[in-house]
């Protein structure tokens, strides 16, 4: 993912007046305005810990990519030590910041709990990005299939929540990013098990913005519509062997925009709401969906 530049860019100083009261000096950096800050500064994530889970390929490693640019100490969890140790790896070779790869089964309260142990210390930020989906509508989802998906997306997210909540407490500060989906609020075909799941997440996030903000915690999520990713690529083989090309053209006009999104614009908007820049925010789902609710 190419990550912004942020250093060296031609500054620009304005003056905003509101009210003929409030006058707020601003910086203008790539044509951005960012009230009474630097550019450099904007977004900066320094001496912050962030916990990303399904950090070792799509949303989630863009997502650790650009928290590390951004100079945040980046845990990459995943199912897969070895993807997340590489991953670790390179995002410390592209950022210079501190990467640690941790292998971790969400859906194992055992698990977390040892991953979250060895983090040893603050937690600011926590990103749940793990997640698996399902094809199939009421009569053809099996019970299997329900459980399946309930223990990643959902147990997942609780368990990484719960895991993370005691630290931001006692810090009296944090915040909980979690990875919902359009179809949590959308009737999508033969998405039962998993619109079930993705409601649960934004339910969630509701329900832990509400009672921690008295301890300075924010939590809210993302709904993304179609992003493409290597788990679609591989989605998309197992589950339309032989007409791939026609799917992917199915799943990039479900938007109106006409494509599919991309992790590292995802990844963008998770840095901001994660950033302090976003501290007004809390309670919140935002849907990055190329039109797909206004404009169908």
């Amino acid at each position: 993912m190419k990550l912004p530049n942020r250093r060296g860019a031609q500054k620009k100083h304005c003056s905003f007046v509101f009210d003929n009261a409030l006058s707020i000096d601003v910086k203008l950096s790539r044509k951005r305005c960012f009230a009474s800050l630097e550019d450099s500064d904007v977004f900066e994530l320094q001496g912050k810990r962030a916990v990303v889970t399904g950090a070792a390929s799509g949303i989630g490693l863009a997502i650790a990519e650009i928290f590390a640019a951004h100079q945040a100490q980046v845990f990459v969890v995943d199912l897969d030590q070895e993807k997340a140790s590489e991953a670790a790896k390179s995002i410390a070779a592209k950022s210079g910041a501190t990467a640690t790869g941790l292998a971790c089964d969400v859906s194992n309260a055992t698990s977390v709990a040892a991953a979250f142990a060895s983090i040893d210390g603050p937690i600011d930020i926590l990103v749940n990005c793990a997640g698996i989906a399902h094809v199939g509508n009421l009569v053809s989802t099996t019970p299997e299939d329900m459980d399946r998906l309930y223990g990643v997306n959902v147990r997942g997210t609780y368990l990484c929540m719960q895991a993370a909540i005691g630290p931001m407490i006692e810090a009296k500060r944090g915040v909980i990013l979690n990875m919902a989906s359009i179809a949590a609020t959308a009737g999508i075909a033969d998405r039962f098990a998993y619109s079930m799941t993705k409601g649960a997440v934004l339910s969630m996030t509701l329900s832990v913005a509400k009672d921690y903000i008295a301890h300075g915690i924010r939590c809210n999520c993302i709904s993304p519509a179609r992003v493409h990713t290597p788990f679609v690529d591989g989605f998309v083989a197992k589950n339309y062997p032989g007409k791939e090309a026609e799917q992917m053209q199915v799943l990039a006009k479900a938007q109106p925009i006409g494509r599919m999104g991309t992790p590292a614009e995802i990844a963008v908007f998770a840095l901001y709401l994660c950033s302090e820049e976003a501290s007004f925010l809390t309670g919140v789902d935002y849907p990055i969906d190329g039109g797909f609710f206004n404009l169908r």
